[in-house]
């Protein structure tokens, strides 16, 4: 496809102008700019152009959807049209997280955290699922699992397993790495520090409540003082607040060890002081703390299951608007490690399934033929998981769809907590996310995704048919 450069110089217009512009960048699909006022974004005029496919504002960047193949080509016109200096992402982010307030900030921290390690997570609640498929009796055969009739798959199984399980067993080290980095340490510091607070000396954090029972928890006598020796398997507090200690230690004693003495030195000093502070107080302290908010989750949701379920399936796609859906991650993580499983991923699933069905009733509705070709790959792509662009380039432009997705996330989410359908782990939030559903829960998982495909979708047609807003 050919690039015009009207097209383009309207972009450039529709964001305020170059001089509205602070700094330019893009992604495999979309432009990403740090604007001086978003308020001079004309969003109708930007999405009449035949090139943007969707806008939206995020972590204080304004998005503009274009897609892949194209975008490069885009970027590579508006530099040359307006001479704006070519950025980098993390200039981008640089620019963006100025303008930013300490809410907006922390949730960014969060999200800058989690986003590089969620690849991994995912592919291990997907491969979990595979492994649950082959052990799960009654799916194939009546009291049996598939490896029970096929021994030869058995240990197929097992490495499935093995290889899964991998990413929860070691999630402080894939937390420890990706964080000490965004508090600007040394990635293999963070490493180090999060594979020790799993380490095998230490008694597996699944076995805590156990040990404890029993009386027999080990400890390390310092001078005096017991400390315990406990894992922090599955954990996501003491492994963030101690990335953040080991980041600003090594970076205090860089800033004053002559360079000829830091590779002996900073390294060493760093991970003891903040290896004894971790399992002396912050290790205790936030794994008390990651207990008591499991506990006010899980108590809300026991006592109150139909609220719990209609308001967080009712709010998770507005969460997702705002970038606050990433402080809910660590929440599933810790309801994984406590309890067994996460009652509040399969609702996100139900949300991500909604905003995809509301955007498949829009490719009927409409007859713009760019509105229907978006409409339906945002659909496929919400379906799967990604909702951004049936969120920001269809339903929220109407409002309509958006609202029918959060009424029949809503009515789903109430349906599968009152029947208490939990996820062993984070997976695809889209159509295959019941591989990470306990399989005693999927049917009533599948009929709560039968509400949350067939509600929105009927909603969204009937208030088209009477709104006709979308020609």
């Amino acid at each position: 496809m050919n690039i015009s450069k009207q097209s383009v110089e309207k972009i450039v217009e529709s964001v305020g102008g170059k001089e509205n512009i602070v700094a330019a960048t893009h992604c495999v699909t979309r432009l990403r700019f740090a604007l001086k006022d978003e308020g001079k974004v004309d969003k109708e005029a930007l999405e009449s152009i035949d090139l943007v496919k969707g806008s939206f504002s995020a972590n204080g960047q304004f998005q503009v959807v274009i897609g892949q193949g194209l975008v490069d080509k885009v970027y590579n016109e508006m530099v040359e049209l307006t001479g704006i200096d070519r950025a980098t992402k993390q200039e981008i982010k640089d620019a963006a997280e100025a303008k930013l307030n300490p809410l907006q900030r922390a949730i960014k921290t969060l999200a800058d955290i989690f986003i590089p390690i969620l690849p991994a997570i995912v592919t291990a609640g997907l491969l979990m699922g595979i492994n649950n498929i082959l052990t799960g009796q009654n799916i194939f055969y009546e009291g049996k699992s598939f490896v029970e009739v096929h021994k030869e798959w058995a240990d197929l199984a097992s490495i499935i397993n093995l290889i899964a399980n991998t990413a929860f067993v070691f999630l402080p080290g894939l937390i420890g790495w990706s964080a000490v980095t965004k508090f600007g340490g040394s990635p293999l510091l963070g490493i180090v520090l999060g594979l020790m607070l799993v380490h095998p000396d230490l008694l597996n954090a699944w076995g805590w409540g156990a040990a404890k029972e029993e009386g027999n928890i080990p400890v390390w006598n310092l001078f005096g003082l017991d400390v315990q020796k406990v894992g922090y398997q599955g954990q996501v507090l003491p492994v963030l607040v101690a990335s953040y200690v080991l980041a600003k230690t090594e970076l205090f004693w860089r800033k004053r060890i002559p360079d000829a003495f830091q590779l002996l030195l900073v390294a060493p000093l760093s991970l003891l002081f903040t290896g004894f502070l971790a399992f002396i107080a912050i290790g205790p302290i936030t794994f008390a703390i990651g207990n008591g908010i499991t506990s006010v989750f899980v108590s809300v949701f026991h006592n109150v299951p139909a609220i719990g379920g209609l308001l967080y399936g009712a709010i998770y796609a507005p969460l997702v608007v705002t970038g606050m859906h990433h402080t809910f991650l660590p929440v599933d993580l810790q309801l994984i490690t406590n309890t067994g499983g996460t009652f509040l991923w399969p609702i996100l699933v139900l949300s991500n399934i909604a905003q995809g069905s509301a955007a498949l009733a829009m490719m009927f509705l409409a007859k713009d033929e760019k509105l229907k070709g978006l409409s339906f790959t945002s659909a496929v792509s919400a379906y799967l998981g990604i909702t951004e662009p049936a969120m920001f380039g269809v339903n929220l432009r109407y409002r309509y769809p958006f609202i029918s997705a959060m009424i029949g996330a809503a009515i789903g989410g109430m349906f599968i907590t009152l029947n208490k359908v939990i996820a062993f782990s984070i997976g695809v939030g889209g159509l295959p996310g019941f591989l990470s559903i306990v399989q005693q829960k999927w049917a009533p998982f599948f009929i709560g995704m039968a509400i949350a495909i067939v509600l929105p979708f009927a909603l969204t047609f009937v208030l088209g048919k009477i709104r006709k807003d979308h020609n």
